[in-house]
């Protein structure tokens, strides 16, 4: 059996190898060994046999691509999209779906016990339909004017003409958008394009990147594409940002807008404004009982959510606590936030969480800490800082699971307790992974 297509091999490759296949490693590759050597391969399941070609080797471990799967698992299955295994965007559409959460468990409860956490027996499970589920994408375009996502391990585009993960609608868009491109060229030729839409795929709204100043009319560009995407209702030009290696680091900046700024995402019973660019779980078959796994059974007098988005979580808590206090610092996301709580028992800061933090909170304190940092995590400082407020309850909402076991570490130490860990899978067919973990303060 042939694993789907991949990449040809960044170094020459070495004469190919027999292994067996261990365990999933976060970040989508399978572990197998040589001699001793771990050796991470993509695109393969536990317990299967296949030849395996090096296509780098360090001193403490290899990559490999698969040439050839010996013995299957029972969990492999063809891929729903053609461009799987070139494309960079999914990693498991070769195993089934119950395979995948449980390749996906397996990584998380390893990852925590391996940082020092004990954790229940039990990892409870959130999931649904695992396509079509993504509100978002963001796509490049080729030096044809196609539109596809980067190749897996390589920075090329891989042109699409489907992706099965992603709401219809935005395909459509991404398609027409480059139909709209090739017929403004040579004048314009943006670099990539983001959409987002809500839920039900009413709404949409197009961010389009270019590596310098256009000279033509955005308007113009935004009508035609309005006139092959009737649920656009705004669209924006953004100059892509510049590394300090190019001369003075400069972030992008948008210089030209159309229509909306925004849209109205109805999700956990609420309208919610989201902004061009503004943070929002990307999972629209999952928002809500996110939502209710994280804030369910949770009452009081005053809440915290911190790294608070557009107020996803806040906007729900205000029914249940007296006050809730929302912090966020993106400016892409502060605006919406003040708005989705307006009217409401919440209160929106414009600060960093840990200039937050680090004031003086002298008067009443938190009944319940909400955080959902980015990949990075909450780090030494903020699990301090929050040690030393010793909320009654706290709820962690992490994107990534090596850094969720270094600041649980830090949090149980401090006193806290795990009471439930959740897996919410909002990726379906990626290896990334969403976890919510409640914690009690003894």
């Amino acid at each position: 059996m042939k694993p789907p297509a991949t990449q040809s091999a960044q170094t020459a490759p070495l004469d190919p190898q027999l292994v067996t296949i261990e365990k999933p490693i976060y970040g989508g590759a399978f572990l197998a060994r040589l001699a001793g050597k771990a050796v991470f391969v993509p695109l393969t399941l536990p317990g299967e046999q296949a030849r395996i070609r090096i296509t780098q080797s360090k001193p403490g471990y290899a990559t490999a691509e698969a040439d050839e799967i010996l013995t299957a698992s029972p969990e492999r299955v063809s891929p729903a999209c053609p461009h799987f295994g070139l494309c960079g965007g999914c990693n498991y559409q070769h195993a089934n779906y119950e395979g995948q959460l449980a390749l996906k468990q397996a990584i998380l409860r390893e990852t925590l016990e391996r940082g020092g956490v004990s954790i229940p027996e039990e990892i409870a499970v959130l999931a649904a339909e695992p396509w079509a589920y993504r509100n978002r994408i963001r796509l490049a375009f080729d030096a044809a004017g196609n539109p596809g996502y980067r190749g897996r391990r390589s920075h090329a585009v891989i042109p699409v003409s489907e992706c099965p993960i992603a709401a219809p609608l935005l395909v459509h868009a991404a398609q027409a958008a480059a139909q709209v491109v090739r017929l403004f060229a040579p004048a314009f030729l943006p670099t990539e394009i983001a959409l987002f839409c809500n839920a039900d795929e009413t709404a949409l709204l197009a961010s389009i990147f270019t590596a310098g100043a256009s000279k033509i009319r955005f308007d113009e560009f935004a009508r035609a594409l309005c006139t092959k995407i009737p649920a656009l209702q705004g669209a924006e030009l953004i100059v892509e940002g510049r590394t300090a290696r190019r001369g003075p680091a400069q972030p992008p900046r948008t210089i030209a807008q159309w229509g909306a700024t925004s849209l109205a995402y109805r999700a956990a019973g609420f309208d919610y404004r989201v902004d061009h660019g503004a943070f929002f779980q990307v999972n629209r078959w999952l928002v809500d009982a996110l939502v209710e796994r994280v804030t369910a059974g949770h009452q009081g007098k005053l809440a915290w959510d911190l790294f608070a988005g557009v107020g996803l979580f806040a906007r729900r808590l205000t029914s249940s606590f007296a006050r809730v206090v929302a912090v966020e610092s993106a400016p892409s996301a502060t605006q919406a936030l003040a708005a989705n709580l307006k009217g409401t028992t919440g209160a929106a800061v414009r600060s960093a969480t840990l200039d937050f933090l680090r004031r003086d909170h002298k008067g009443e304190p938190p009944d319940l800490i909400v955080v959902d940092p980015p990949r990075t995590g909450l780090g030494p400082e903020i699990t301090t800082l929050l040690a030393s407020l010793a909320a009654p309850a706290l709820v962690y909402v992490s994107c990534d699971p090596a850094t969720l076991a270094r600041d649980l570490r830090a949090l149980i130490v401090s006193g806290y307790a795990i009471q439930s860990l959740t897996l919410a899978d909002l990726f379906p067919q990626t290896f990334h992974l969403e976890t919510v973990v409640h914690l009690r303060h003894a």
